[in-house]
């Protein structure tokens, strides 16, 4: 932490600090000023000192959308009270003409811009994002003296001017209490504990780097010369960085072990705030991939155990981003068009292979076995198949902001994963298992790269060019075409064969939509549903519909944990020991037992063919 500076110092206004700034300029750059030790009405001051310009008529503007989102969210709709400013002071004609645009006139006049700014958060309705909702990782939070997550494309705005956009510098500086931390990539070049100058090259650049402020909570390890920087907001403390470090180490190192040699950042940092679920807060689980940083929401109430999965299944994908689109894109993405977005026709590469990376390679670096894979592609199939599998997948991905494709981006993950596995597959096979997808990328990484993008129509031709003719079939057969996947073809080519299975079931589920248990929300007690049919596990108990259930194993339970509740269940397995306390007609009872799990059989894939075993396990493993 750094020392404090003087009191009179501290006492400087986002507006004077802000021209102090433009004074020691010699560049012409963008400076701005965020002040988070003012919060008025939910919102916050910002204060734009803006570049020189050589036409009078200038626009000022918020993102329409943001890369990385794939929905229209107006950014724009968060600002209040814009005003413009000429070098005197004087006010200058603004006018608004959409929700993310302003007309300043007089522009090589004016002297600052400054507005106010709210928040998403506390105005999440949990009806989805791209809906009502700005996805949350995506969004803002402005909490006064607890909690600021800064995705600064919804503080900061840009000008129209083309040069303004690509070219010229941003300087933001944020005022904030000395007893919050900035977490970032971003370098903080001031020494001060309350004033925080980050720099960066373009809008871009600005805008890839989040910020959270928070009460200094955060622990760091480096992995294969890559620093990584782990920052927890957790309003109640319940959840630590320190706690929850282990999964997130194990599974970055697992990555890069996996990755080897195709990234060189020297620093990443994961931002995990979360939320309050039943208050005004967050709703929108999941995380957003930035170059070198990636931002997290979920609800605080999970308990340690399930976070920590969350966070290895959902940062591992978000990680995998510095492959595509990160390292390797379209010009679509190089120049992404803020106002009037277009997209890219290659989702299939930017979400599906990475989603593919982030299951892979968790087989790949024995983190799950290989059971556990193919069951995980059981379930992206079956969620495949319940959209629109005949729909051209190029052709969603160039119109995902509009229905009826719109509709269909869900399909990134799920068809989008199993379109990157069959490429492995493919690749596998035409190579005896020498290579695979990941080696395509690593090409493709070293062909392009961050600041050389493809074209869209070229990169069908590229990748058959760096491995076979029929990667180029399938491309253009099942993922430019309409042609469904015919999975069981691929799964062969690896000796894998559907298969008809036994999974135990849970203990308090019938199935993913239909409890065994309920909950009183007056008294916040859980009890047995009445008048249903019990699975084996209660009636090896005795447990009666009406019981509630008051403990397990000595461990209180109700509405508040009762997520914690089914998740430890789990992990238990038959002929353990257990005991239950329960109220039964008002009168408390023990009930002692063993744990009896009911079997449901389901399909699944497995290795049957041992021949093909060497190919599969190069697959897998390799």
């Amino acid at each position: 932490m750094k020392k404090l500076i003087l009191s009179a110092i501290l006492a400087l206004t986002a507006f004077s600090y802000s021209v102090v700034a433009q004074k020691k300029s010699k560049v012409n750059e963008v400076n701005v000023t965020i002040d988070l030790n003012q919060v008025k009405n939910d919102k916050v001051m910002v204060t734009i000192t803006p570049p020189i310009f050589t036409s009078n008529q200038v626009v000022f503007h918020f993102p329409k959308t943001v890369p990385g989102t794939y929905s229209t969210d107006n950014y724009g709709k968060l600002v209040d009270n814009l005003k413009a400013f000429d070098k005197s002071g004087k006010e200058l004609v603004v006018s608004k003409t959409d929700d993310n645009s302003w007309d300043i006139s007089n522009a090589k006049s004016v002297g600052k811009i400054t507005y106010w700014v709210n928040d998403t958060y506390d105005s999440e309705s949990g009806n989805g994002f791209g809906k009502e909702d700005v996805f949350s990782p995506a969004g803002t939070n402005i909490l006064e003296g607890e909690n600021f997550m800064l995705n600064n494309h919804g503080f900061v705005g840009f000008f129209n001017d083309k040069k303004a956009l690509t070219e010229i510098p941003y300087t933001l500086t944020v005022l904030h209490p000395a007893t919050l931390y900035g977490a970032s990539s971003l370098v903080d070049t001031d020494k001060s504990d309350t004033v925080d100058v980050f720099k960066a090259s373009r809008y871009f650049d600005l805008t890839d780097n989040p910020i959270m402020y928070a009460k200094p909570d955060y622990e760091t390890f480096t992995v294969d010369g890559m620093e990584i920087f782990f920052s927890v907001y957790s309003p109640t403390g319940v959840h630590t960085a320190k706690s929850l470090l282990p999964y997130l180490e194990k599974t970055m190192r697992a990555q890069k072990a996996f990755m080897g040699s195709i990234n060189s950042n020297k620093r990443y940092t994961v931002l995990l705030y979360l939320s309050d679920y039943n208050k005004n807060d967050a709703k929108g689980f999941g995380a957003l991939e930035h170059h070198t940083s990636t931002t997290v929401c979920f609800p605080e109430a999970m308990p340690t155990e399930a976070l920590g999965e969350q966070i290895k299944d959902v940062v591992s994908h978000e990680f995998f981003h510095i492959v595509t689109p990160l390292s390797i894109h379209s010009k679509e993405i190089q120049y992404f068009d803020y106002t009037n977005p277009k997209m890219s026709e290659h989702l299939w590469m930017y979400e599906g292979v990475t989603e593919y990376f982030a299951n892979i390679f968790q087989v790949n670096q024995e983190l799950i076995d290989a059971d556990e894979f193919y069951q995980r592609i059981s379930g992206k199939i079956t969620n495949a198949s319940a959209l629109n599998d005949t729909m051209s997948f190029t052709e969603m991905s160039a119109n995902v902001l509009v229905e009826p494709y719109k509709a269909q981006y869900l399909n990134v993950y799920e068809k989008g994963a199993l379109i990157g596995m069959c490429i492995d597959i493919i690749i596998r096979e035409k190579s005896n298992g020498q290579r695979g997808i990941l080696d395509l990328m690593k090409k493709l990484s070293q062909e392009y790269g961050v600041d050389k993008p493809f074209n869209d129509k070229e990169l069908f031709a590229k990748i058959v060019q760096l491995t076979y003719p029929e990667v180029g079939d399938f491309l253009n057969i099942h993922v430019a075409g309409t042609t469904p996947i015919p999975y069981e073809v691929y799964f062969a080519k690896m000796g894998v064969s559907k298969q008809k299975m036994s999974i135990p079931g849970n203990p308090f589920l019938k199935d993913m939509s239909t409890p065994f248990i309920t909950v009183n929300p007056t008294t916040k007690e859980i009890l047995v549903i009445p008048g249903s049919d019990l699975n084996d596990f209660m009636t090896n108990l005795e447990l009666k519909g009406g019981d509630v259930i008051t403990s397990i194993n000595d461990k209180v339970y109700n509405l508040d944990n009762i997520y914690e509740m089914i998740m430890e269940s789990q992990n238990w397995k038959t002929d353990d020991a257990i005991s239950f306390k329960i109220k039964r007609d008002g009168v408390e009872k023990t009930i002692n037992g063993k744990v009896k799990l009911s079997f449901m059989e389901v399909e699944g894939y497995k290795l049957t063919d041992t021949s093909k075993e060497k190919l599969n396990n190069a697959w897998l493993k390799g």
